[in-house]
């Protein structure tokens, strides 16, 4: 299917190792305990409800709609049942912390209550809406990041957040608040899109009282790659949910989607990868990385998929980062095929982390990893897209 070098060694890859691998990962976790939440693991914690498992379990049900091999569907119904009480109560999630990220696995939820039927998903997703409706807000009308970002927009709480309220105004509120979700999306491309490069800020403190924000603009000092990535699937999945194509809004925000992926084909290394941080390449220390390699393909190749994009180039695109991850960073360790060059994680501030200041040593300095449901979930999700090229 496609080449991937392990020490220097040409080895023809075949599809069936890596769903060996996927395997692996589900049939080696527990609901308590999934072994690709690094972060977690190395905390000595059980998982609880996060957007990290929430990725994983998402490219589960992806693969799932495409194979319809039950396994999938199964882990993740088990995973997911595990941690929800039948009255939708969430093990884990506290709606008074105002976490933009405690959404991204509500996005699960809506899947496995039409394919399992069962009510406890139904509540649980309402749950989760009531965390929408009570979001703090910038002046400009975007949700905070968290309770503890007071006035903060990142670009990764777009994807953790967006979809997820598009597809309950679409599903279940007669689509009363669409406006409200295209017009966030709109504020960030007019504040945080820097017009050279066409890529976005990490985030933007609207207070501008933060130590990383500038105090003029309210940005953040670099570009991240995953946070990228967030966002590009946050516009592809929300225009993929959005209720109509022909709108002045929807295409408004097709078009946003589709700078940021001719924004970004500027920096794709020969790889096929991006770097760590990506107007930067060959700068002391920067890296190509999978997780936001892992996402940009997955969102190149199913934007072309589902007609967002046409150009045939962006395919290739996608293709060559799926390729690319697979030839630099997919091996196989004492005889287990691992995945490498992850980002463990990324963010800015608070006050009481003053080193999470959005400098270029900043995001050299966060851990790299093999295996962290960060890389893995988008990693998965495009070998599903890819898969279906290869078809």
């Amino acid at each position: 299917m496609f080449k991937t070098t392990t020490e220097g060694v040409v080895h023809t890859m075949e599809a069936v190792v890596i769903e060996q691998y996927i395997d692996d990962l589900m049939t080696k976790s527990t609901a308590e305990f999934p072994i690709w939440n690094i972060e977690k693991a190395r905390a000595g914690r059980k998982s609880g409800w996060d957007y990290i498992d929430g990725c994983m379990i998402m490219a589960l049900l992806e693969i799932y709609a495409t194979s319809g091999d039950k396994k999938y569907l199964e882990f993740a119904d088990y995973y997911e049942d595990y941690r929800i009480s039948d009255d939708g109560t969430i093990d884990g999630y506290k709606k008074e912390a105002w976490n933009c990220d405690e959404l991204n696995g509500g996005k699960n939820l809506f899947t496995l209550y039409r394919l399992t039927k069962k009510e406890k998903y139904r509540k649980a997703i309402d749950k989760l809406y009531e965390q929408v409706k009570g979001q703090p807000r910038t002046k400009e009308g975007n949700f905070w990041h968290k309770a503890i970002y007071p006035d903060q927009v990142w670009l990764d709480g777009l994807y953790m957040a967006q979809p997820f309220y598009m597809e309950y105004e679409v599903l279940f509120n007669n689509n009363k608040n669409v406006d409200d979700i295209y017009n966030q999306f709109f504020n960030v491309n007019k504040i945080m899109r820097d017009s050279e490069t066409g890529l976005y800020y990490h985030g933007y403190d609207a207070s501008r009282k933060m130590f990383w924000a500038d105090k003029t603009t309210g940005l953040s000092k670099n570009f991240w790659l995953r946070s990228l990535g967030w966002y590009s699937m946050a516009l592809l999945d929300t225009l993929n949910k959005a209720p109509d194509r022909e709108c002045e809004n929807w295409k408004k925000l097709r078009a946003i989607f589709i700078d940021l992926c001719d924004s970004m084909l500027k920096f794709q290394d020969k790889s096929g990868m991006w770097y760590q941080v990506p107007n930067f390449a060959g700068r002391e220390k920067n890296y190509l990385e999978t997780s936001g390699s892992a996402i940009f393909a997955y969102s190149l190749l199913k934007g072309v998929r589902t007609g967002i994009l046409t150009d045939k180039k962006y395919q290739e695109a996608g293709v060559k980062a799926f390729e690319g991850i697979c030839d630099k960073y997919l091996n196989t360790d004492s005889g287990r095929l691992s995945l490498g060059g992850i980002c463990l994680v990324a963010g800015l501030g608070p006050d009481k982390d003053p080193h999470r200041d959005g400098s270029y040593e900043y995001y050299m300095s966060e851990p790299v990893v093999q295996d962290d449901a960060k890389g893995v979930g988008p990693f998965i999700l495009a070998y599903n897209e890819y898969k279906q090229i290869k078809k």
